[in-house]
């Protein structure tokens, strides 16, 4: 990760454009119902709050809980990068499950069709 401001840019990236991805695909798709799409945008936006509230975080030591300078740097190092892989494993897990929705909204004669 660079920073954080590039790592919150991203994540409104990408729930941007699965909600473009819905919203055109609901003006595209005459038989796709608006509770549906309404419900997947609800999911993306909630999705989006949810991991942007989770990108700030402090480590809950203080440097007088270990012997050393490098001891707490490697302990602080470790918990960021656990920090922010299991950001990055529930963000595309919430990904998926917004997708698997938005493709499950799809009617079967469309989808059956696009793969023609």
């Amino acid at each position: 990760m660079a920073n954080k401001r590039n790592l919150k840019k991203l994540i409104r990236r990408v729930c941007g454009e699965i909600a473009a991805e819905a919203i055109i695909a609901y003006q595209t798709i005459p038989s796709m119902s608006s509770e549906t799409v309404g419900q997947i945008l609800g999911d993306v936006a909630e999705l989006q709050c949810e991991t942007l509230s989770r990108i700030s975080f402090s480590f809950d030591k203080s440097r007088a809980d270990f012997e050393n300078g490098a001891a707490y740097r490697a302990a602080r190092r470790r918990y960021n990068a656990a920090a922010f892989a299991r950001l990055r494993t529930d963000f595309t897990e919430g990904v998926n499950k917004v997708l698997k929705e938005l493709n499950a909204a799809i009617p079967a004669e469309v989808r059956e069709a696009n793969k023609q």
